[in-house]
Formats: structure tokens, sequence, C-alpha cells
């Protein structure tokens, strides 16, 4: 008989023993595995997403929020700014880059962005099908929106006040797709585009009666003041300089030099009404204090492991005792004492490698189970359908895991004295 079917037949010798054994080891190693595919995954996302934003600049409120909203549109606005002391900003010489964004509604949970084709370019957008948005309530949507929402080019709809569902429709008017994105794998996937104009459309429904007609008169006022010499604003080209009749949600910059890292923040937060916020400042505050729960879940999938380790080691000495007249047989018919050790130390590692595969199956299973049912988990770019060489090293600590359990067990087995076991001593 060969040692390898020699070892299954002991470890189905006690089923029970065996199951409980790769069970405790697989679950200490699915809430590693199911930890390290989660928090790989969201920082990854995280750098992609904030990629080339030095700053965000917004309503005053919470920094983090700020972030989230408008960087990784997972939050509410803190609220709008206005458009000219946004542009006051923009024009500053120590930004290169000023893109605005203009939030408030959505189409069945995915949120809708007004801004212009720079921040397309930001992120590398590319087109699957169609064209990038141009007139005014015509979008291009990511790969997600088309898949989930069942659009196509050319279809229609009418948008949501706010994200949550049951908001105030706006019927009156309804946005084109005009094209579909690739596939990115960021937060781009989940996001609906148009121009800022479109979002302003929108939001100038809730006007009514007399304070609609006195907001038309005002803007035809102003039409009609700059009409003769109109200095386009540096953020909405369509409307003039200085306006200060629109607002906008937000705004992303890129610094010149390393200077405005230094300047920028805090002459936004203490010489205007506005607020600036750091993405990646606010990152590191967020997964700070994200890191505390991983590394509690981290530590109770460590006790896991330990405890199982230890009841694979009392499982093999048990079963060594069990197992000293067999063990005496196998050395009286030419068995070496190397034999013995090397069935030993394979029993073990039989044992944990069959954990370790089984916990990282369950790990990757779980997770995939947590993109179907939790729609904010998928929409984060998170998928089970990934590696990493940190799995592999958890293999090869398991390997080493069954050695450490059994090499006791396999020196007591090497010191076993046949002439006594055979004699009944």
């Amino acid at each position: 008989m060969s040692v390898i079917k020699l070892v299954w037949n002991y470890l189905l010798a006690k089923p029970l023993n065996t199951f409980l054994n790769i069970v405790l080891l697989a679950l200490g190693i699915a809430v590693i595995t199911l930890l390290l595919l989660f928090n790989n995954q969201l920082q990854e996302n995280i750098a992609r997403n904030g990629r080339g934003i030095d700053l965000v600049v917004g309503a005053k409120g919470s920094p983090l929020q700020l972030i989230l909203c408008n960087i990784f549109h997972i939050d509410f606005p803190t609220g709008n700014i206005k458009l000219n002391e946004a542009e006051r900003i923009a024009k500053n010489r120590l930004i290169k880059q000023a893109i605005p964004l203009a939030l408030g509604d959505s189409y069945n949970g995915f949120r809708i962005i007004g801004t212009n084709q720079q921040y397309a370019d930001l992120y590398e957008m590319q087109l699957q099908e169609g064209v990038w948005w141009k007139k005014n309530l015509e979008v291009t949507i990511g790969s997600n929106v088309a898949t989930i929402g069942k659009l196509k080019i050319g279809d229609a709809f009418a948008s949501a006040h706010g994200m949550t569902e049951g908001g105030h429709s706006h019927d009156a008017h309804q946005f084109k797709v005009v094209g579909i994105m690739k596939p990115s794998n960021t937060v781009i996937d989940n996001l609906i585009f148009t121009n800022v104009e479109s979002v302003w459309i929108m939001h100038e429904e809730h006007a009514e009666g007399e304070e609609a007609d006195h907001h038309h008169d005002d803007e035809e006022d102003h039409h009609h003041e700059v009409a003769a010499d109109f200095k386009p604003s540096v953020l909405v080209p369509s409307v003039s300089a200085n306006d200060s009749t629109h607002e906008i949600t937000a705004m992303l910059l890129d610094y010149r030099s390393p200077m405005g890292a230094v300047q920028m923040p805090r002459m936004v937060n203490s010489q205007s009404s506005l607020q600036a916020a750091s993405p990646a400042f606010e990152t590191a505050r967020l997964f700070s204090i994200l890191g505390v729960g991983v590394d509690i879940l981290m530590a109770f999938a460590y006790v896991l492991i330990f405890i199982s380790a230890l009841s694979i080691f009392i499982a093999l000495y048990n079963s060594l005792k069990e197992r000293r007249y067999d063990l005496a047989i196998m050395r009286s018919m030419g068995a070496s004492r190397l034999k013995l050790v090397f069935t030993i130390l394979l029993e073990g590692m039989v044992l944990t490698v069959l954990g370790s595969l089984l916990g990282l199956a369950l790990g990757h299973c779980v997770l995939a189970l947590m993109t179907n049912l939790v729609e904010e988990t998928q929409k984060a770019g998170i998928t089970a359908l990934v590696f990493y060489t940190e799995e592999w090293i958890l293999l090869a600590g398991s390997l080493l895991l069954g050695l450490l359990c059994a090499i006791i067990p396999a020196l007591q087995a090497y010191r076993t004295d046949i002439s006594k076991v055979l004699a009944g001593n």
C-alpha cells in the first residue's frame, strides 16, 4: 500500500475528527481571504478613482463626505456652491485644471453627473458604442448602467431627484442615451454623464408660478446685460464669467505645481465660504478608521487558525498512540523510521492543505454571494473573480503549519521501539 493511500485511509478512519479539523481551519482561512480580497480591491479602486485629483472644493461640511460624494459617488452632497465663487478659485495661477460637477438627480440608483469632457479625459474613459454627450439632455452612460438599467443607444428616460427611490420624477424632460462606455472596473461604470446645463434644466422644474417667472425674467435681464460683451465662464462656457445665478455641486482641481498643495487648501478654507478637501488625506483617514475593524476580524481569523492547529496536533498525537501497533508491524515488514516520520508529516500537511483550499474557495464564494446580494458592493467594483499572490502565501503557510503540527507526533513515531510494542509492553 502506498504512503498516500495509507494516509488517506487514516483520515477516513475518523471522519468526524477529520471534518472538524478541516472546517475549523477553513473558517479561519476564509475570513482572511475575504478580508484580503475586499481590502485590496477597495484600496486599488480608491487609487484608480482618485487619480489626477489633487483637491475637491465644495460647500462647507464634512471633508470626508465631500470626497465620498464627488470622487467615489457613494454619499450625498454637502450642498451647492455659486458658480462665480468656484470660478475665482479655478482661475488661480496655482490651478492647472478645474472640472465642475453638478449633482442632484439619478436613474434607478445610478447618479447623473453634470460635467465636461475634461472629466472623461481625466479617467481615460473609452466608448464602447455611440458618442460623447454634447447637447442638453444627452447622456453617455457607464457599462453597469447599460447592463443593469437595460439601456441602449437611443433610449430615453426620466431622472428622479436625489439618490433614493421614490424621489420626484422629472417627467417634463427626458434624457437621451447617445453613448455607452467600455467597462473600466471603476466608479465610472455606475455613472451617467451629461453637461452641467442639463442638470440646471432639471432643477429649474422646481420653480413654479411667480417665482419661476421672476427667475426667468432675471435671467432674461442678465442675458441682455451680458450680450454686448459676453465673456464665457472657464467652468461652464455657455454662461458668462462671474455668473451669480447658477450653482454647481463641487469642483475637482489639479495643481500646476507642488506649491498648490501648500497654499490652496488653506486659502479656500480661510478666505471663502467654500471648503477644500484633499482626497489623499481623507482616504488615508478613512482607511485608518476601517483598519480597526479589519484588524479585529483578522485577529479573530488567526485565533481560529491557532485553535485549528492545536486541534490537528492533538488529533495526530492521540492517533499515534492508537497506531503504535500498526507502526510496529510496518517496521517489522521493512519500513524505515523515516518512512514512518514521512507518513505522520504527510497526514498533517494533507489536513492543513485541504482546510486551506476549502477556506480559499469559501472566501471567494462568500464574496461572490455578497456582490450578487448587495448591489453597493458590485457598484464599488468588488469582484470574487480575482486572485492575489497573498493567497499562494496562505497555501504555503498551511503546508508549514501542517509540518509544525505533525513534527512532535512524527518524532514519537521515529522513536517507537518495535520490540516493546510487539511484546505488549
